[in-house]
Formats: C-alpha cells, sequence, structure tokens
C-alpha cells in the first residue's frame, strides 16, 4: 500500500504526509483501521518510533483515533484543532516560544492581582515539583505545565484558563524540546529554576506589570537558550516522541 520513505525531510514528517493523504483523498475512509504499527514499519522501511511519531500527530490533528486493543482508526471529518508538528523543528518551538510569552505573561498580569493564598500555595507546591522531578532523572515537563496552568487558574478567567490548558496541551511538544535543551547544561537549569520562582516572587507580591515582564524575561531566555543550542541538539531532537492530546 505505501512505498518506502527516504530523503532529507524528517521521516515522520514524510509518513504523516502520506497517511494524511490517504485519509483526506478518502482511500482510508471514516472508520477504516490504519496498518498496525508493524505493517507500517515494514512497508515504509522506517523505525516503529518514526511511526508512533507520524501517527501521533494525526491523531492531534483530529484525523485518527486509537482504540485500546483494536487499533488505530480514521476519525469522521471534522475541524481541525491547531497542526504545530509539521515544518522545521527549531522554527517552530521558537515560535510556541512565542506564543506562550503573550498568553502566559497576559495570565501572570491578572493573577498578580487576582490570585489567592491557597492559589499562590499551589504554584509554589508547583515549582517544588518541577525540582523534584528534576533531581529524580526526569523532564519536568508535565510539572512545568502545571506550574503554568496554576497561574491561569489563579485569574479567575475560565476561558484563559481553558486556553492556557489547551494551549500547553497542544504545545507539549515544544516543551519538551525545550526542556531537554535546558538540561543539557546546569547552568540552565539553575536559570530556568530561578525565572520560575522570579514569576512566582512578582505574583506573590502582587506587581502585575513584574509579573508580566518576568514571564516575558523567562520565555526570551528559553528562546534565546535554544538559538544557542547546536545542530547536534536538534537532530536530537527527531528522536523524540510526545503522545499529544489536545482536548482542553
Amino acid at each position: 500500500m505505501f512505498s518506502k520513505v527516504s530523503g532529507p525531510v524528517r521521516l515522520a514528517d514524510r509518513v504523516a504526509a502520506m497517511l494524511s493523504e490517504e485519509i483526506e483523498s478518502g482511500r482510508l475512509a471514516e472508520g477504516d483501521k490504519l496498518p498496525t504499527e508493524v505493517e507500517l514499519v515494514k512497508q515504509m522501511g522506517v523505525s516503529r518510533t518514526v511511526v508512533r511519531e507520524a501517527v501521533s500527530r494525526l491523531r492531534n490533528a483530529g484525523l485518527v483515533e486509537p482504540r485500546q486493543g483494536l487499533g488505530v482508526f480514521v476519525m469522521p471529518r471534522r475541524t481541525r484543532p491547531l497542526d504545530l508538528e509539521a515544518g522545521d523543528t527549531q522554527s517552530k518551538v521558537l515560535q510556541i516560544v512565542e506564543v506562550r510569552r503573550a498568553m502566559e505573561g497576559e495570565a501572570a498580569h491578572l493573577a498578580a492581582t487576582r490570585a489567592t493564598p491557597d492559589d499562590l500555595a499551589r504554584m509554589r507546591q508547583a515549582l517544588d515539583a518541577i525540582d523534584a522531578a528534576v533531581a529524580a532523572g526526569g523532564d519536568g515537563v508535565d510539572e512545568d505545565l502545571a506550574f503554568h496552568q496554576s497561574i491561569a487558574e489563579s485569574t479567575g478567567n475560565t476561558v484563559m484558563v481553558s486556553t492556557v490548558r489547551y494551549l500547553g496541551e497542544v504545545l507539549r511538544s515544544g516543551i519538551r524540546v525545550t526542556r531537554a535543551n535546558e538540561a543539557r547544561r546546569g547552568d540552565f537549569i539553575e536559570a530556568v529554576r530561578q525565572e520560575h520562582h522570579a514569576i512566582l516572587a512578582a505574583i506573590e507580591s502582587g506587581d502585575a506589570d513584574a509579573a508580566r515582564d518576568a514571564v516575558r524575561r523567562h520565555m526570551k531566555r528559553a528562546a534565546s537558550r535554544l538559538q544557542d543550542a547546536d545542530e547536534g541538539f536538534w537532530n536530537r531532537t527527531e528522536g523524540i516522541h510526545v503522545d499529544l492530546d489536545p482536548t482542553p
């Protein structure tokens, strides 16, 4: 059914594009089951990691749905969620940082004037959880997301909360790449820790402008750290597999 995949373009991009074309063209129709992972590996001549990443992208785009013990099936056509997987990894991740700077900066601005003592306690717990995850050898992605989501929740704005939660899930792959880059160096890890604590300190002080500036500074520095990463790091990001669930 499928031909071998090769060439300079990222393999996961090409596999995802080929599968998408089968679905968009109707050759794989609503309710059809995709070939198994083993079959796709054999037909396309790629690794299981590449196939998993490609299928994850289709799931992100709302094209397919995995069903426990049955396989992966084509979904009914509907409005597609944001497609943030295709394209050059470095430029895409930097764009993700820009989106987060705008959205999360405003969330912190509101949180500084609205957060309750319980909200602040949850933020502190989230920062402690990041430290614990890193100390245990984890990447801290879930804990990082929880910190920024706790800020949004403290605004009391349900639309803000839902939007930040949605973006957090959709942008998880970019956050994972960002934290993988920061984990390369001890000074990066400490810098991120200090930036997070500066955000919390500004919110705790009730200084809305300082809170917004702290988030923007954090995101600007995250982008700078990414731009300093060498080609070897970006090549390794192709092996990062993220199972996204963009449901708000």
